[in-house]
């Protein structure tokens, strides 16, 4: 028996299949012929913003971006742009990252008084040669590219940081100052998928905090050949992690959406010395034929999705949960 008739016929062979999974899920796969939205939490104007576009034949990462926005303007959202919870010193700081289906990105970190990260972060991915700016080169930058400086510490979130300073309890609530982000996914017509996450980050947060949002790989990645996740939650746990590019290698491996976000919350409850049962993270995931899942450590997380169907908000499951 030669070299290679011998590798062939041991488990050194059986090794290869998961390094080359990708070719056998992407012949396999029936890309779906129909536009589709999803996004963290219940966002209904966001995904309806969206699905104008891709109904439109509009690209996916003007969906993307444009649904994105909706969200930053939403001075009562108090988790992304405008009217976001400030961190400890009561400054309002802007994380986001926007990633395209040929696999290109761009990230912001610390961004302030700029609200829309989300448009900052295509920029920074289409027009310098850089993946991510922070703090002031950030602000420096957006400020070239014709975004003006404003506020974004509005009248309610200044007084719930003045509320919680009489005390400086730190224990996030559950759903709640977890629910810090707005990541969303989109398949368009020519079954292109981008992704994009924006956030204002932890409610009071240590000041120059930096959570999971901008960070590829972890808040977001995108493999066109495969699909997209996004996560939300305790940035913290998803970081250490790296939970979106663990959903979506998942997703080549051939599970389900659900079953790939299902599986990285398994990795962070299962971690020694896990506190989950104190922190929420969740996932959404989008994979090429355009079926959609999500997964939750807490009760509580959602889905917005909008297709052909409608814009509908959609429970998640969540641990100990069966599937």
């Amino acid at each position: 028996m030669d070299r290679r008739s011998f590798i062939k016929s041991t488990g050194v062979a059986t090794l290869g299949i998961g390094l080359n999974y990708s070719k056998t899920f992407s012949s396999n796969i029936k890309p779906t012929s129909n536009p589709v939205v999803i996004a963290t939490w219940d966002v209904k104007n966001a995904t309806n913003k969206a699905w104008d576009i891709l109904i439109k034949n509009g690209e996916s990462l003007d969906a993307i971006e444009q649904g994105c926005r909706v969200e930053e303007a939403n001075k009562d959202g108090q988790s992304v742009g405008i009217g976001g919870l400030p961190d400890r010193d009561g400054n309002v700081t802007l994380d986001a990252c926007i990633m395209n289906h040929k696999g290109n990105c761009g990230s912001v970190v610390y961004l302030k008084n700029i609200k829309h990260a989300i448009s900052i972060a295509r920029l920074v991915m289409e027009k310098t040669p850089h993946v991510i700016l922070a703090g002031d080169g950030a602000k420096k930058f957006a400020l070239s590219m014709g975004f003006f400086e404003e506020n974004l510490l509005t009248d309610k979130s200044k007084s719930d940081w003045i509320n919680w300073k009489k005390n400086e309890k730190y224990k996030p609530i559950i759903n709640v100052e977890n629910h810090d982000t707005i990541g969303m996914l989109a398949i368009d017509k020519n079954n292109n998928i981008s992704g994009g996450c924006t956030t204002s980050g932890l409610a009071y947060k240590m000041q120059g905090r930096v959570g999971d949002s901008p960070i590829i790989g972890s808040g977001l990645f995108i493999d066109n050949e495969v699909g997209g996740a996004v996560a939300t939650g305790l940035g913290e746990e998803v970081l250490k992690t790296v939970g979106s590019f663990l959903v979506v290698e998942l997703m080549r491996q051939g599970y389900s959406p659900t079953e790939a976000c299902k599986i990285a919350i398994e990795r962070i409850v299962k971690k020694p010395e896990s506190n989950y049962k104190n922190f929420q993270v969740g996932y959404i995931a989008i994979n090429k034929n355009g079926e959609t899942g999500c997964y939750a450590i807490q009760e509580g997380f959602s889905m917005t999705k909008y297709d052909k169907s409608g814009n509908s908000n959609i429970k998640s499951l969540f641990h100990d949960k069966k599937i």
